[in-house]
């Protein structure tokens, strides 16, 4: 248990441990085998969400998308904006990483998700990014952000279906169901 408490704690909790490498577990001497065996273990709860998310129309169950995207993207200190890619009866046939950035900025251009998007044949898509500070509250350049990206993405026919904000934990943001752009 003590030794539980302490990965928690040099991970930076939960959230810190689910986007973890393994490199701040060096001080508690967990060794190789502990450490390739924790990180197995979180790689397989990734996989998991991501089997969980349904086969058909993922995007009619946002919750489970977002924690599918919490698990895999997540990382302290770091914003992480990318997209997944649907065909036209919105399955998921994709997905990218397209920009990594600082502790409250991730600075990209729709040319690099609509790109992407293209060369997928993707119908649509859904923009993701984290929030490493925890609340997944739209700013106001997100928001411009979405307008101007959805804008764009119904000039070149690979329409944006939803933006998810997604905090740590359990918290999310559906800009769609917020009525964001």
């Amino acid at each position: 248990m003590q030794l539980a408490a302490d990965i928690l704690q040099v991970s930076g909790g939960l959230a810190g441990l689910v986007g973890s490498d393994g490199d701040c577990w060096l001080p508690l001497s967990l060794g190789p085998v502990r450490s390739a065996t924790l990180l197995a273990c979180l790689e397989l709860g990734r996989r998991l969400a991501k089997a969980r998310l349904p086969d058909r129309a993922p995007m009619s169950h946002p919750g489970a998308v977002a924690r599918y995207l919490a698990l895999q993207f997540t990382r302290p200190g770091q914003e992480i904006m990318g997209a997944l890619y649907l065909d036209t009866r919105n399955r998921l046939i994709g997905e990218k990483e397209i920009y990594r950035g600082t502790l409250s900025r991730a600075a990209v251009e729709p040319r690099a998700l609509l790109k992407e998007g293209i060369l997928r044949d993707a119908a649509g898509f859904v923009l993701f990014h984290t929030h490493p500070s925890g609340d997944p509250s739209p700013s106001a350049e997100d928001l411009a952000f979405t307008r101007r990206l959805a804008h764009s993405g119904e000039l070149l026919g690979v329409r944006l279906i939803d933006h998810l904000i997604v905090g740590v934990g359990n918290s999310w943001v559906s800009l769609k169901q917020r009525g964001g752009w």
